[in-house]
């Protein structure tokens, strides 16, 4: 099995690159000049976007295939004063630069929708807002030329009281949604409230992929072993939302999430790396199902995490680890 790691948004490596630059609505609405103020708002965008490529440029040197976008990358793009705002196409160049590296490169990108975006909400407005962002995501992929490949990975929401009622109503609200957003959708087990095999049920109703965070996974279950579930979770990424539009296209590979819990204390929190014998052994659990899983690291580090785990990682060399290159790794079962 053929493992490639990632990682999220920001590198510890990569100086003064930061791709979540931001301005406060207090501070664009401070500026009398209105048409002024959305330039500025252009500039801080197109940063973010250069500081994206740059860290690309930074994944391809080192083998990194896997990586998450900053949701930030356009301040202010869904608030509700900048309506007749259009930053997909005022920042078309820089878009299509950062799609056109993605795909050169065969690259695996995603976002993950901050945990306002909530699909299980009894609220309208809530719901509204939700959708909206989704819309906002899936603009800024499509803005980079990228396929049905590149996907929002977001939470199942809050139980509000009431889970069966939350599940039921995240079913309904993602079913109506248009297959704009749903090609491009995946859901993960959240720490708290859905768990694994309550994801997974709503994966399998949905036909949406699902990707098993085994971090939280191990904080919130229902006694279960992650790889007993493995099965039906592969499955799911053979769906048709799984893949790209056009299904020439290589098969994507299931995706799961990794990190260490921070402490004894805090088993939620993620600690600043991976340690390794724990999602070695997942690995090996799930190596003889499966031909290659794509694993991003959700530690503090960022790319610095990942380059320590794979420096642990070469400790099991001879042990039915083989490393590839400087981010991924076979298991031989």
């Amino acid at each position: 099995m053929i493992v490639r790691f990632g990682y999220v948004a920001m590198s510890t490596v990569v100086g003064n690159a930061s791709p979540s630059k931001t301005m406060t609505y207090k501070t664009f609405s401070s500026l009398n000049d209105r048409e002024a103020a959305v330039r500025r708002l252009e500039s801080i965008a197109a940063d973010n976007l250069h500081n994206t490529l740059r860290l690309l440029r930074h994944n391809e040197a080192y083998d990194i295939k896997v990586y998450r976008f900053s949701s930030k990358l356009l301040p202010l793009a869904t608030h509700d004063a900048l309506t007749d705002w259009n930053p997909y196409e005022a920042l078309k160049e820089q878009f299509q630069a950062v799609g056109d590296f993605v795909k050169k490169h065969d690259m695996r990108v995603s976002f993950h929708p901050d945990h306002f975006t909530v699909l299980s909400t009894p609220r309208p407005e809530v719901l509204h807002n939700s959708i909206r962002d989704l819309r906002h995501h899936v603009a800024m992929l499509d803005a980079m030329g990228l396929d049905g490949r590149a996907k929002n990975n977001i939470h199942v929401g809050g139980a509000y009281g009431d889970k069966p009622s939350a599940a039921e109503r995240f079913r309904e609200n993602v079913s109506a949604l248009p297959d704009s957003i749903k090609r491009r959708l995946t859901f993960e087990n959240d720490d708290k409230t859905f768990n694994a095999p309550e994801t997974l049920e709503l994966c399998e109703a949905l036909g949406i992929p699902m990707v098993l965070d085994i971090h939280h996974q191990w904080v919130n279950n229902e006694g279960e072993q992650p790889a007993d579930l493995w099965p039906r979770i592969w499955r799911t990424w053979q769906s048709p939302f799984a893949q790209a539009d056009s299904f020439s296209a290589d098969p994507l590979p299931p995706k799961i999430h990794a990190s260490s819990p921070k402490s004894a204390s805090d088993p939620r929190g993620h600690a600043d790396h991976v340690i390794a014998r724990p999602l070695l052994d997942f690995l090996r659990s799930i190596a003889p199902l499966t031909e290659r899983v794509d694993v991003m690291l959700e530690a503090k580090l960022k790319d610095g995490a990942l380059f320590a785990l794979m420096e642990d990682f070469r400790k099991y060399e001879g042990d039915g680890v083989e490393i590839l290159n400087e981010a991924s790794v076979r298991i031989i079962p």
